[in-house]
């Protein structure tokens, strides 16, 4: 009976390698694994988002531009200038989009439908985060994360069969996405469950910091591989990115373990829980502290996430910083969304040393874009984990985003090196403090210490945060699509103001974060009066309180603050 129940438990090709090797891995090589696995996994989601961005100048061409003989970067050239298409009138523009387009969007209204599939993709992702984030802190992770993709695989690769099928018919389009949308749900909330299970909080910012450039190596991915069949069909620049999220299900199904205690390191009736022990680490040993402690039973513990106490979303939401930062995070994605769906676009219509490029070497220059992202997420990682400031962190990340956005917008078109840096410098600002939140701040906040008994609210928390800012994703590229008729500085200004609301959101958190550095100067040199000397004894208290509602021994100077019954608040992580 055990028997049967691990084999259900153990993800098969972990027990395959087993078999194989004739021994376990280390604990410490189970933590890379999950690293590795889940990396592919969002890498994957991302990279299936991408063609939609890309395939928009097929379906609904530019008559000003030429799309033949493209090879992409970093293959081909990264600049291409526009061969001019000559159209003397309206009737010749309308014989144009007919013959090079593809109904039904290549009419007058096509760039509407485009954007309409845009919305609705992103908001039923949105809608899908709420009801995903409770279901993934109640259901097997690993199941219910290789649903998801496997289901995103094929109906991104259905959106591209309707070139072969020779589909015109927009609702039929428009379902493909939104089902996609809901499928694609499944992963943030899962992934991030995952590496909270896996990971404690002393390094968690620069571990996810850098795991979350998988965000915008997704999206490099997901252009490079639909531009390098575009040529080929459009269907293919679907296809292809869909199969890669369904076999990368596949390897999610047969690698990942998506608690420590699926795979053995879950108390005093496994072997290795000893082994996860030795590491000695903050992180380890919360962990192993965790699996031990957090469930008092023994012979019939079942450590999974298809056993573990979920929480609802009211209580979610009532966890302290829950709701400032998934509002930040609103207007933190609607920035970031509207560079990724728009910024191909704005390329291919601006001058940038008075000559234009071709849309398809636009969406290959964008990708830069992410490169500049990628650093951004791990340098804002490593700030907030030495200054132990999240929130201080991402509101600063979003006000310097500002300043880097307007010199973008105001001399992006006077070199093509120039653009080069300028627009790495923007995403490195916007993208940091938008992977911070969706990473290290979700899980910090999904292993609350307001939490109680061995209730886990990484997935649910998750959603919230990511859902909240999903919306504002679907929010930002739709109004883009308003403002460009009246001209980008519109635009830039909108993503201006945008950045400034999610810095100023986190306001009152910042302050909080800033008072209890000084605080903490305070007592360490020894100042403070009776207000300082009132407050370390409510601190001590406290703590001691909260290690006998956790039955662990008697706190002592040279136990580890890292010890989650005695963490401090959110906001010293």
């Amino acid at each position: 009976m055990d028997n049967n129940h691990d084999m259900r438990r153990n993800p098969p090709g972990i027990l395959l390698i087993r078999r194989i090797r004739g021994k376990d891995w280390s604990f410490t090589t189970y933590r890379y694994v999950v690293l590795l696995v889940t990396f592919i996994a969002y890498t994957a989601y991302h990279a299936s988002r991408k063609p939609s961005s890309i395939v928009k100048s097929v379906l609904d061409p530019d008559p000003n531009g030429n799309t033949t003989g493209f090879r992409p970067w970093p293959v081909g050239h990264l600049f291409i200038e526009k061969e001019p298409v000559v159209l003397s009138s309206a009737v010749d523009l309308d014989m144009f989009r007919r013959n090079k387009g593809w109904a039904p969007f290549n009419g007058k209204d096509g760039t509407s439908k485009l954007g309409e599939i845009d919305v609705a993709f992103l908001a039923c992702y949105s809608m899908g985060m709420y009801v995903a984030g409770h279901l993934g802190d109640t259901l097997d992770l690993r199941i219910f994360l290789t649903t998801g993709m496997v289901g995103s695989g094929i109906f991104v690769a259905l959106f591209g069969l309707g070139y072969f099928w020779d589909i015109h018919v927009f609702w039929f389009y428009l379902l493909m996405q939104m089902v996609a949308g809901l499928f694609q749900a499944t992963g943030w909330p899962s992934v991030v469950a995952v590496i909270g299970n896996w990971f404690g909080k002393r390094k968690r910012g620069l571990i996810m910091g850098i795991w979350n450039a998988h965000t915008s190596v997704g999206n490099i991915t997901g252009s490079l591989l639909a531009a390098s069949v575009l040529q080929y069909g459009w269907g293919w620049s679907f296809i292809l990115p869909g199969g890669f999220i369904f076999i990368s299900g596949i390897i999610v199904y047969l690698f990942l373990a998506a608690y420590p205690e699926d795979v053995g390191f879950s108390g005093p009736d496994h072997g290795s829980t000893s082994e996860a022990r030795t590491v000695g680490k903050d992180e380890e040993a919360q962990v192993v502290k965790e699996c031990k402690f957090g469930n008092g039973q023994n012979g019939n513990f079942r450590g999974s996430s298809g056993s573990r106490k979920s929480i609802g979303l009211v209580g979610a939401c009532l966890i302290p910083g829950v709701i400032p930062f998934a509002l930040c995070l609103f207007f933190a994605k609607l920035v970031a969304y509207t560079f990724l769906y728009w910024l191909p676009f704005y390329l291919s219509q601006t001058a940038i040393e008075g000559q234009y490029m071709s849309v398809k070497s636009a969406g290959n220059l964008s990708t830069l874009f992410d490169v500049g992202g990628i650093a951004g997420g791990v340098l804002a990682g490593y700030i907030s984990d030495k200054l132990k400031a999240r929130a201080t962190t991402a509101a600063s990340f979003m006000y310097a985003s500002i300043p880097a956005m307007l010199l973008y917008r105001k001399y992006g078109s006077m070199s093509k090196t120039l653009n080069i840096v300028l627009m790495m410098i923007a995403g490195l600002f916007v993208n940091g403090p938008y992977a911070l939140i969706t990473t290290a701040v979700s899980a910090d906040l999904g292993t609350h210490s307001s939490l109680k008994g061995d209730s886990r609210a990484l997935a649910t928390v998750t959603a919230i945060i990511d859902g909240t800012g999903s919306i504002g994703a679907a929010i930002g590229p739709l109004l883009t699509g308003f403002l460009s008729t009246k001209g980008w500085d519109a635009v830039f200004t909108m993503l201006m103001v945008g950045a400034f609301a999610a810095g100023l959101l986190l306001s009152h958190l910042v302050v909080v974060e800033i008072k209890e550095k000084f605080s903490k100067e305070r007592s360490d040199g020894g100042g403070g009066g009776h207000n300082l000397a009132g407050n370390v004894y409510c601190l001590v208290f406290s703590h001691v309180k909260a290690f006998s509602v956790a039955q662990a021994p008697t706190p002592s100077p040279t136990m580890s603050p890292s010890s989650e019954a005695a963490s401090p608040p959110l906001f010293h992580l």
